[in-house]
């Protein structure tokens, strides 16, 4: 983007800041909102967030404000990365606040409590005249902070509004790539989270490089064949959005999901460590609804179903993943190109 503009980023945490401050490196004016008046201080006269990503430096074009109004007064783009239990309620703050010709693109990974809703729906309710995409990857905050390459994947149902984000996001170190199937890679960013739980049980557990491979080849196969069924293309899961997130929040200790994982395969009650934790692991409420939708549609999902009688039905861990690994369909591969 040749242009310098003005874009909003909504939600303070660690993603949030990140992807502000790549914005604002890249020369154009980021407001950042969050609820915390103090963060906000911190990072206005101290250029840092340090309860999220302590030591890193944000960009002079970044300010952070607690006022929503300010925030996303006279941009051209804003992104939303707040919790997906509060979704709905910031982006119905939005309504009366932004111009038609605004462009709103969605960081949230997740799907809101209380039915089936992704972010992008909630978006096209509560906004239904706004341009809309989402963006989603394996994109670890810390990592990205720490100047590392990554990677992450733009989808809307316009090309333009891909060239745009690409251009404002694109640099050196972040990598940007497009998509025009926004469910499908919004879907492997929210359901990816689940069966990062179960890889930080089988690392707990201490199994093996074959179980670990088989685990994640399995989880791709459960978690595409569930997108399919509501319309998402399966070749989007081979993608960034796809096994390329699933990967990296299965296997590192980054992840807030795995961190959860790890932590039951050691024994320690759900609610210590969600109590515990200072940002949200989107997996355990991705879980109940993901069980709840694909008993509905009648979706063979193994995994899930043993994932959620290890958490709400008390059974034990090992006898729990012994199932799993012996109900799985013979079909290896289920979307095969003739």
């Amino acid at each position: 983007m040749s242009d310098a503009c003005a874009a909003a980023v909504l939600g303070g945490g660690s993603f949030g800041t990140v992807i502000g401050n790549i914005i604002a490196g890249n020369g154009h004016r980021v407001s950042l909102w969050l609820r915390n008046p103090e963060r906000a201080g911190e990072i206005n006269h101290k250029h840092e967030n340090s309860e999220y990503l302590p030591g890193y430096t944000l960009d002079n074009n970044l300010a952070a404000t607690c006022i929503l109004a300010e925030a996303v007064a006279d941009v051209e783009i804003v992104f939303v990365a707040v919790p997906s239990k509060s979704f709905r309620d910031v982006v119905r703050d939005l309504a009366a606040l932004l111009p038609e010709q605004t462009i709103v693109i969605s960081l949230t990974k997740g799907i809101e409590p209380g039915g089936f809703r992704l972010m992008s729906d909630i978006l096209r309710e509560e906004l239904p005249r706004n341009p809309r995409g989402v963006l989603s990857g394996p994109n670890l905050a810390r990592e990205i902070a720490a100047g590392q390459v990554a990677g992450s994947v733009i989808a809307s149902e316009t090309a333009a509004i891909n060239t745009l984000i690409h251009d404002l996001l694109h640099s050196d170190s972040f990598l940007v790539y497009s998509s025009a199937d926004m469910f499908g890679v919004e879907l492997g960013g929210a359901l990816k989270n689940v069966y990062a739980i179960l890889a930080g049980i089988g690392a707990a557990l201490e199994f093996g490089e074959n179980t670990v491979g088989m685990l994640l080849t399995r989880s791709l196969a459960e978690m595409s064949r569930f997108a399919v069924h509501l319309g998402a293309n399966p070749m989007t899961f081979l993608g960034l959005s796809g096994v390329g997130d699933l990967f990296v929040t299965c296997s590192s200790p980054l992840s807030r999901n795995y961190q959860v994982g790890v932590a039951l395969g050691k024994g320690q009650p759900l609610d210590d460590i969600l109590g515990e934790m200072d940002q949200v692991a989107e997996g355990i409420n991705t879980l109940g609804l993901l069980k709840t939708e694909a008993d509905r549609r009648g979706i063979h999902m193994p995994l899930v179903n043993g994932l959620y009688a290890i958490l709400y039905e008390q059974r034990p861990v090992v006898d729990v993943f012994d199932d799993m690994m012996h109900t799985e369909e013979q079909q290896d591969v289920e979307f095969v190109t003739h």
